[in-house]
């Protein structure tokens, strides 16, 4: 399944994606695509629901806003220089466990949304990352049962502020959290869809140039990995999401001269399987 939302930010209603590509609102369902739908087996009920029901489902107005394919999730967990190459460009040690940081669940949004580039910002970057999300609780698991937990995966924009990151007080989340900063989906693609996440292509373009173009074979961590391993330090919870890095290519790394976003800049970017999103890099408005 391809699970969505759509509506105004803040009051999305859940739809599917058919494998026609048709958006159908699921409204009748009675649920958000949110923690306790997730907790509840809501996957399986769905997709028994959907085998009665979704004939009579009323396909989404052409022109609708895409929300973030998720309802807020009680954690946003990205995993640091998780390709070599983009260790290298950031000169950077290659890791020998995971760096773990977080990101505001406040900076959630949909795919199609404009990135705003905040107050005092002056180095705003793009990431494109593969985004796993947690499918029940998960606690010390083991990673030969990792999968187990999964419910799908995302398309992620790790948009990040670098001067913010590094050079206030070398709190990542700072450069990591604000408002738009984390653009996601179009779809949440359940597990069964994607046989392989560790072979799939992913890219980014920046006003049609591409920029970054690599494949998540070359993952230091892999998904199972980086599930023991946070598992073993936090309860990950229905819903979470866990972005697992990104690959050489960011504005940071560009050589000889970095570049960041500057007000009208297109950002589009996808990975195989999971769909392609694209963002505008605008002012913040209440800046």
């Amino acid at each position: 399944m391809k699970l969505i939302r759509f509506g105004e930010f803040g009051s999305e209603k859940p739809g599917i994606q058919t494998s026609e590509g048709v958006n159908l609102d699921c409204s009748s369902f009675g649920e958000d695509w949110n923690e306790a739908f997730f907790a509840k087996d809501g996957l399986a009920r769905l997709s028994a629901w959907l085998k009665t029901n979704q004939n009579q489902l009323k396909e989404i107005p052409a022109g609708s806003r895409i929300g973030s394919p998720i309802s807020r999730p009680s954690k946003i967990i990205c995993i640091g220089l998780n390709y070599r190459k983009h260790a290298e460009e950031a000169g950077m040690a290659v890791p020998e466990v995971p760096i773990i940081f977080m990101k505001a669940t406040s900076s959630l949004c949909g795919p199609y949304d404009p990135i705003f580039i905040p107050r005092n910002s002056v180095k705003t970057d793009w990431e494109v990352e593969l985004a796993v999300v947690i499918g029940k609780r998960a606690k010390y698991v083991k990673k030969e049962n990792a999968y187990e937990y999964i419910a799908g995966y995302c398309l992620h924009n790790d948009v990040s502020e670098r001067d913010f990151q590094l050079h206030h007080g070398g709190q990542w989340v700072k450069g990591k959290s604000a408002d738009h900063f984390a653009p996601l989906g179009p779809t949440l693609v359940t597990k069964d869809e994607i046989p392989d996440p560790h072979n799939l292509r992913l890219w980014l373009k920046l006003n049609g140039k591409i920029l970054q173009d690599s494949n998540t074979s070359d993952l230091i961590f892999d998904i199972p990995t980086l599930i023991e391993h946070l598992s073993q330090y936090m309860t990950l919870l229905p819903g979470d999401v866990i972005s697992t890095g990104t690959p050489a290519g960011v504005g940071m790394g560009l050589k000889p001269n970095p570049r960041y976003l500057e007000y009208g800049d297109i950002v589009e970017l996808g990975i195989e399987g999971l769909g392609i999103s694209r963002q505008v890099a605008l002012k913040d408005p209440e800046a």
